[in-house]
């Protein structure tokens, strides 16, 4: 059994509340007494992509359990290399892999360098089938990225989800052994469906998502900052079925 904590757009600004809200979700995760497969990012990092937010962030996000991030529209492809990863600033996607005993994990970077909505380029859905053919026969593999390449019936997050995602649909047609995908970008949790295949979302650390028909007296007030932070547990099990579990954290 693979257990996978899922978090989501913590928007680190260099702020009180937002560091004191993602530190809230990595110690409840450092305080479990079971070892964790991974933590998994899904993007919005950082709120504007300052060296000092990805900084801030990877001290924040540090775990004794292994910890995987991509890239959301608020990052930025060059500081997120050099401030958050420590490595050489680049403007190519960030695609990250992380390979365990009982399964493959992939975040793709679904960012597109200034602007809100998702894409995945033509260089990450190489590099996904790559990681596809190098992963073991029968291993199930997680993919991941920030945007949530379907509406999820919620307006102000289905105007900047991905698109062009008929492109990675024709991909996980021949591909049996992607058991999921998980993303984050709308702040709430959500199941859905993609290719067939389960479409886990992360709620969001820094704030919650309104629903359309929880504000009908102020539909431009979308954005609940008075809920906990909140995350996702993925557990995978022997026989590649995905169950989710989703938790508040609450001081």
């Amino acid at each position: 059994m693979i257990v996978i904590a899922h978090l989501s757009d913590p928007h680190i600004d260099g702020g009180r509340r937002s560091a004191e809200r993602t530190r809230a979700v990595m110690d409840y995760l450092g305080q479990l007494p079971y070892d964790l497969d991974a933590v998994l990012v899904t993007g919005d990092i950082a709120d504007h992509a300052r060296a000092a937010e990805y900084e801030q962030a990877r001290q924040l996000l540090e775990s004794r359990h292994p910890v995987l991030v991509c890239p959301g529209n608020h990052d930025e492809r060059s500081a997120f290399r050099q401030f958050l990863l420590g490595q050489p600033g680049s403007g190519a996607p960030v695609n990250q892999v992380l390979r365990t005993a009982g399964c493959v994990i992939a975040l793709c970077d679904s960012s597109v360098p200034g602007k809100d909505e998702g894409f995945l380029e033509d260089e990450t859905l190489r590099w996904l089938d790559g990681v596809l053919d190098r992963a073991p026969a029968g291993m199930p593999v997680l993919v991941g990225f920030h945007h949530p390449p379907v509406p999820l019936h919620t307006p102000f997050v289905d105007g900047i989800r991905q698109f062009g995602e008929e492109r990675l649909a024709a991909l996980v047609e021949r591909r049996p052994q992607i058991a999921g995908f998980v993303c984050g970008h709308a702040h709430t949790p959500a199941a859905t469906t993609f290719a067939g295949r389960p479409l886990l979302v992360a709620p969001g650390v820094v704030s919650t998502l309104r629903l359309p028909w929880e504000r009908p007296a102020h539909p431009e007030e979308h954005i609940h900052l008075d809920q906990p932070p909140a995350l996702a547990f993925h557990i995978l099990a022997d026989n590649g079925r995905l169950t989710t579990h989703y938790r508040s954290v609450v001081d």
